[in-house]
C-alpha cells in the first residue's frame, strides 16, 4: 500500500480530514469545514469520475434530464436545499414566491390529467378523485401511530390493506367498478412505493412512519438540472480537494498509523483505497449510501463495526425506485397534462404477494404512471417511475426490450394500435450501481427512527470527543428527513459542525 497523504509536512499540524463521497452530504460537509479557521486539510475521495452522488443530471435526450434527486421536497425557509439553491441563483420566480413556499402538501402528490385503464378506457377524473382521496385519508392515519405503545400491526401496506377491506363491504357501487376501484389504489400504492423508495409498503414499518417530517412548500424542479447545485458546492472547495475515481476498499481504524512526511505524528485512520493508495487522517466524514454499507459491512471496516451498529445497518431499509425517460417525436397528449396514470384492470392491492420472481413481461405492471416534463424546444419527454423488485430486474433488460415494453403498454392504455414508439429510451440502474446499490433509505420493519441515531453515532463510541475517528453522514442518518436530499446535506453540516465544536473547545 503506498501512501497518498500528499504534503503532508506542509500541513503542519492541522486537522487531516477525510470525506468518504462525494454527495451533497460529503459536499456540503466539506465547505463548511473549509470555511472553518482551523484550516483543517480536507479531501473528498469520490469513488466515480463525478461529484453529485445520488444527484445526477445528464444531457441527452435534446435536454437535461434528472435522473438521480428529482424535487426539492418542501421547497421553503426550512429547507437547505431550497435556500443554498436560491442564494446560487437557480429558482425561477415562480419557485421563489412566497405563495409557492407556503402551499402545505402533507405529503398527498396531486391527482393526474388522464388516467388510462389497461383496456384503453379512460378512467373519470372523479373517480380517481374519490379513491386518491380515501387513499390519501388512510396515508394519513398511518403517521399516527408514532407514540402509540403497540402499532395494530407491523407494516403501512397491511394497515392500509387492512382498512381498505373494512371500507370494501360497504360500497355501494356494481361489482366491475368496485374492481376498478381496487385497480386504481394498486396504482396509488405503486406510486407510494416509488415516494418510500421500497418494494412493497408491507415493508415499511408502521409505528415510526410518523416520524418522517414534511415542510411547507409546493415541491419544484430545477430547469438546469438538480447538478447545478452540486457542481456549485464542489466548485467552492479548494483545489484538488476533491479526488475522482477513488473508491474506497477499507477503512482501518482505532490505530496509530504513521505519515512518514510527518515524523512522530500518528493518524487513528488509515483509507485504503481500491488502486491501493492510502490515506491518513484524524477524522473521516462517511457519507456512502445505505445500500453500499449494505453490501460491504462485513470488510469494509477493520476492525469491524460495533455489533449494535452493524445490526442497525442490517435492519435499515433500502429500495430502489428507478425512472424510465421516453422521447416523443410529437406529444399524443393533450397541452398542458402534466401526470398520466396507469391503472391496471383486475389488480388489487388485496391480493397476496407471493414474492415469486417477475415474469419477463409483468414488470411493467409496477408502473403507476408518467410524468410529462417540462422540457423547452422541440422535445417531448415522458418520465415514468417503477420501484422494488420489477425495477430491478427491469435493470437487466436490454434499451431495446425497455422501449419495446412500454410502447406496448402505451398503446394499450391509449387505445391506439398506431401509436408511433417514442424515438428514445433513457433509463436509470440505481440497483446495479456499485457504490449505490438502490435509491434511498425507509425504516423497515423491524427497525425504528432508533437505528437511524445508532448509524449516525460517530466512533468509536466509548471515547471522548477527541478520538472522534469516524462520522456517519447521509440521506440514511438523518432521523426525520431520510431519503431526502435536504436530509442528506443537513447531515453533513451536523458531523462538520461536530468536528468544528471540537476544534473550538480546544480539544
Amino acid at each position: 500500500m503506498q501512501s497518498a497523504g500528499g504534503d503532508v509536512e506542509a500541513q503542519g499540524r492541522r486537522p487531516q480530514v477525510l470525506v468518504v463521497g462525494g454527495g451533497i452530504a460529503g459536499l456540503g460537509a466539506a465547505q463548511r469545514l473549509c470555511r472553518h479557521p482551523a484550516l483543517p486539510h480536507v479531501r473528498v475521495l469520490e469513488a466515480t469520475g463525478r461529484a453529485g452522488g445520488r444527484i445526477r443530471s445528464e444531457r441527452m435526450l435534446g435536454a437535461v434530464v434528472d435522473t438521480g434527486a428529482h424535487w426539492i421536497h418542501g421547497p421553503s425557509k426550512g429547507n437547505p436545499v431550497f435556500q443554498l439553491a436560491s442564494e446560487y441563483g437557480l429558482l425561477g420566480e415562480k419557485e421563489l414566491s412566497e405563495e409557492n413556499q407556503q402551499v402545505e402538501l402533507g405529503g398527498h402528490l396531486g391527482l393526474p390529467c388522464v388516467t388510462y385503464a389497461s383496456s384503453g378506457r379512460s378512467v373519470s377524473l372523479e373517480l380517481v378523485a374519490e379513491v386518491a382521496d380515501l387513499f390519501y385519508a388512510l396515508l394519513d392515519q398511518t403517521r399516527e401511530f408514532l407514540h402509540v405503545a403497540t402499532a395494530p400491526v407491523p407494516s403501512v401496506g397491511e394497515y392500509l390493506k387492512q382498512e381498505i377491506s373494512r371500507r370494501l363491504a360497504d360500497w355501494t357501487e356494481e361489482q366491475e367498478t368496485k374492481k376498478l376501484k381496487l385497480a386504481i389504489l394498486n396504482s396509488l400504492f405503486n406510486l407510494e412505493c416509488c415516494v418510500s423508495g421500497t418494494h412493497s409498503l408491507d415493508l415499511v414499518a408502521l409505528r415510526p412512519f410518523g416520524e418522517y417530517t414534511m415542510l411547507p412548500g409546493l415541491d419544484c424542479t430545477f430547469q438546469g438540472g438538480y447538478e447545478g447545485l452540486t457542481s456549485r458546492l464542489a466548485a467552492s472547495l479548494p483545489k484538488d480537494a476533491l479526488l475522482f475515481n477513488k473508491p474506497v476498499k477499507t477503512i482501518h481504524w482505532n490505530g496509530s498509523f504513521q505519515e512518514e512526511k510527518v515524523p512522530g505524528e500518528t493518524f487513528p485512520v488509515l483509507v485504503e483505497c481500491e488502486d491501493g493508495d492510502c490515506f491518513p487522517a484524524h477524522h473521516v466524514i462517511l457519507t456512502v449510501p445505505l445500500g453500499f454499507l449494505k453490501e460491504h459491512l462485513d470488510t469494509f471496516f477493520q476492525p469491524p463495526l460495533p455489533p449494535e451498529k452493524a445490526r442497525a445497518i442490517r435492519k435499515m431499509g433500502f429500495g430502489t425506485n428507478n425512472k424510465i425517460f421516453l422521447e416523443f417525436e410529437k406529444p399524443f397528449w393533450k397541452p398542458g397534462c402534466q401526470h398520466m396514470q396507469v391503472v391496471w384492470e383486475g389488480s388489487s392491492p388485496l391480493q397476496d404477494e407471493d414474492g415469486a420472481p417477475v415474469p419477463r413481461d409483468a414488470w411493467v405492471k409496477k408502473l403507476s404512471g408518467f410524468l410529462v416534463l417540462p422540457l423547452s424546444g422541440p422535445v417531448h419527454v415522458l418520465c415514468g417511475f417503477i420501484a422494488g423488485l420489477e425495477s430491478e430486474f427491469m435493470e437487466t433488460l436490454s434499451d431495446e426490450e425497455v422501449l419495446q415494453s412500454l410502447t406496448q403498454v402505451l398503446r394499450r392504455m391509449t387505445g391506439n394500435p398506431q401509436l408511433p414508439a417514442p424515438r428514445n429510451v433513457l433509463r436509470t440502474r440505481w440497483h446495479s450501481a456499485p457504490y449505490t446499490r438502490g435509491s434511498y433509505s425507509y425504516v423497515a420493519v423491524g427497525s425504528t427512527g432508533d437505528d437511524i441515531d445508532l448509524l449516525a453515532q460517530p466512533l468509536p463510541v466509548d471515547g471522548a470527543d477527541a478520538q472522534l475517528q469516524i462520522l456517519f453522514a447521509g440521506e440514511a442518518t438523518h432521523r426525520t428527513f431520510y431519503s431526502t436530499t435536504h436530509g442528506a446535506l443537513l447531515s453533513g453540516w451536523r458531523e462538520a459542525d461536530r468536528l468544528i465544536g471540537l476544534w473550538d473547545t480546544g480539544s
